[in-house]
This record gives structure tokens, sequence and C-alpha cells, in this order.
């Protein structure tokens, strides 16, 4: 079996499942999860864990990401991206650059959005999208989330290409309606490609066809970023053969059963997560440095006795 992440470029056209489905034909197996959904008109980077790393989605999944949007002004769907059906039209020529972007920029910092009916999140058992095609909306409760930053890259009114780095759980097509709206004018998304998720850059990124041609030239392994790679930020541990066996259990351990410390770097702060491999190097799993104890626990598991 496969371990790892790939950093996948999604193509319009396909949902974030088609990629998956994809993967499994091309990768021979069935232990495949990508780490958060990219609308199908949507393209950018689409990180997919295999094998192993399918432990990782939940990780990734929390992670800031960036995207780069086009805001389409005097246009509002019912999907608030240009795919929907034409709620309303509204006539935009009064706006000026400055109003756009003073409007764009106020939107910095955190602020309460609610979720669009289009959207994966359930309401009392059932996906929100599927209430939408019923012709039903239902309330939705807020939620607060955080633009760290937010840049006009160009602009040629009624459109305004941005940049958008945030928090997890935010819609950029809702930011630009909720734009839109501040601008008294209405607004949608017209394009969307999310640039980046965590370490995963979109111009490290493989198209499907890319991901393909290597694996067919036995070469895959090139463009798979190994389980532990993902956690390179933290210090690395080696343990001593009984304490290997002790941690194949999930066991905590004292810190007299680490053998050595990669480069010679120990956990500085309580709570610090710890890269911990046993005496053959296998990597086992994320622990957590507790300081009043001298010890390090299990956090995350990557360990599998099959190997």
């Amino acid at each position: 079996m496969k371990n790892g992440v790939l950093n996948v470029s999604k193509e319009k056209g396909y949902t974030s499942h088609d990629v998956v489905a994809k993967l499994r034909g091309i990768t021979h197996q069935k232990k495949i999860g990508h780490t958060g959904t990219l609308d199908p008109d949507a393209t950018g980077v689409l990180p997919v864990c295999l094998g192993k790393a399918t432990k990782l989605c939940d990780m990734l999944t929390d992670k800031d990401k960036v995207y780069e949007a086009v805001l389409l002004l005097g246009i509002s769907t019912d999907t608030q991206d240009i795919s929907g059906t034409v709620l309303k039209e509204q006539e935009t020529a009064d706006l000026d650059e400055s109003q756009v972007e003073e409007a764009i920029l106020s939107f910095r910092g955190s602020y309460d959005q609610i979720p669009p009916m289009y959207s994966a999140l359930k309401v009392n058992g059932k996906k929100l999208y599927e209430l939408a095609r019923e012709g039903k909306t239902v309330e939705r409760k807020p939620r607060r989330v955080t633009i760290s930053e937010i840049e006009i890259l160009s602009m040629e009114l009624p459109r305004a290409r941005i940049r958008v780095e945030c928090s997890k759980g935010t819609y950029i097509r809702t930011l630009c309606q909720d734009i839109g709206e501040k601008l008294g004018v209405g607004g949608c998304m017209e394009e969307l490609i999310r640039t980046r998720v965590e370490r995963f850059r979109l111009e490290d990124a493989r198209t499907l066809q890319e991901i393909q041609e290597l694996s067919d030239q036995g070469r895959l392994q090139e463009i798979l970023i190994p389980v532990d790679q993902m956690f390179s930020q933290y210090p690395g541990a080696v343990l001593k053969e009984k304490g290997a066996v002790l941690a194949y259990n999930g066991n905590p351990l004292e810190l007299k059963w680490i053998r050595e410390y990669e480069d010679g770097k120990r956990p500085a702060h309580d709570r610090e997560w710890i890269r911990v491999y046993d005496h053959k190097q296998q990597f086992l799993g994320i622990y957590e440095y507790q300081q009043d104890k001298q010890r390090i626990k299990l956090i995350k598991n990557f360990y599998s006795p099959q190997e």
C-alpha cells in the first residue's frame, strides 16, 4: 500500500470525490481521502491522502487556506456563484474603484458569515444543498470566520480579482456576495482558484494526467510526501528497542526510552508535539511532551503492525 500525501491540482468540472475515484484507479488502492471539498467549478490545490496518511485528513482540513477569486458585482445568484440561477441584476455604473476597494478591505479580520444554502453542511441530518435543490430554504446560524489577509490583485469594474487568506469553514462565494451586499449592488463569485493549503502550493501541484503518467513510469513515489514529513516542523525522537515495544501498544513513554533526538533537538515546552520513530527508524506517530510527568503521550498513531 502507498502511504503519503499527493498535492493534486484539481481541474474544472471535477468534484473532490471524482479526484479520489480517479486516484483509486491510478494507484490501485481504496484507502484514499481528500482534505476539504472544492466545488466542481473551482480549481487548484487539493491535498489527497493515501494509506496511513488518511489519518491526516482532519488535521489538514483545519489549516488556513489561500484563494484567488473573481468577484462579479451587480449579479446575485441562488448559489452565490456564476453557475447559479440569477436572482437579481443591479446597476454598477455608479461604483468607483476606491469605493469598491474600501468595501473589500473592510472584510479583513473576523466576521459572522452565514453559510450558503448550496453547501455540504448538514441541518437535522440533511445536507443543505439537498434541501436547496428541493426548493427549500432553512435558517443557518452564522459562523465566525477569519479573513487574515485580503488584497486586490486587479480591478476592472464590475469585476475585481482578490486574494484571500482565511480560516477553515470560510465560503469565498459568500464573501463575494457579502461584499456586493455591502456596496448595495449584490455580487457573486465568477472564478475560484485555491492556491495554498498549509505547505501545499499550486505551483507544486500535479494534475491527474501528470500523476497518471508518473504512476505508469513507476515514479509516483517522487511526488508522494511521506506522512512524517507532514510534521517536519516538530522535533523527532528515535526509541530504544524496549521503548518501541511499549510504543507499539500505544503506551505513554518515559523519556528514558528515547535513544536519540533528531539533530539533537529536544521538545522545548510543555505539550509540544514530537515525531516518534522506533529503533528501526519506522515512523510510529505524533506524541505530546508532558513536562510535569517527564514523558511523551500518543496523540496520533500511524503505526501498523502488518508492516
